[in-house]
């Protein structure tokens, strides 16, 4: 199984209500199973079993580091994320201005970015009104679902 594919699994599995998700595909058998919370952060623990006939799958060993860089701690203020997995772009086009800049103060429902998926240009809206302290992704950087692309205050 694709490491991009499990990653999105490990992520939305440890931002929903779900508690457990197994997965079987022609590469093997993938098992999340997120715990009881006993601090900030819910601890997710990983299982991976090859199925027969089917090359062997990465190790448990590989899948945890994976998942603890991809948790870091949420940034102050309101964070507007990606809805989609693509490519992020700043501005409409290579050489125009950029949607906004840190310190800009935006409106609810305000196009603040680009997302590009299977070559359409989703436009993303400000889902809140404030002031933009944080962009959190380059431009032309790819971006996953959920991922955090600005913070507003």
């Amino acid at each position: 199984m694709d490491l991009r594919k499990l990653k999105t699994l490990i992520d939305l599995v440890s931002e929903s209500n779900v508690s457990e998700l197994e997965i079987t595909e022609a590469e093997g058998k993938v098992r999340i199973v997120k715990s009881a919370p006993t601090s900030a952060a819910a601890p997710v623990t990983y299982s991976m079993a090859p199925a027969p006939v089917a090359p062997p799958v990465l190790p448990v060993v590989e899948a945890a580091p994976a998942a603890a860089v991809a948790a870091p701690a949420e940034p102050v203020g309101h964070t507007v994320k990606s809805p989609m997995v693509g490519t992020f772009y700043r501005a409409s086009s290579p050489g125009a201005k950029p949607f906004v800049e840190i310190g800009d103060t935006i409106k609810e429902g305000e196009t603040i970015c680009i997302v590009e998926a299977m070559k359409i240009l989703n436009e993303i809206e400000a889902d809140k009104s404030g002031t933009v302290t944080k962009i959190l992704v380059d431009n032309g950087q790819a971006v996953e679902y959920g991922q955090p692309l600005y913070v507003i205050e």
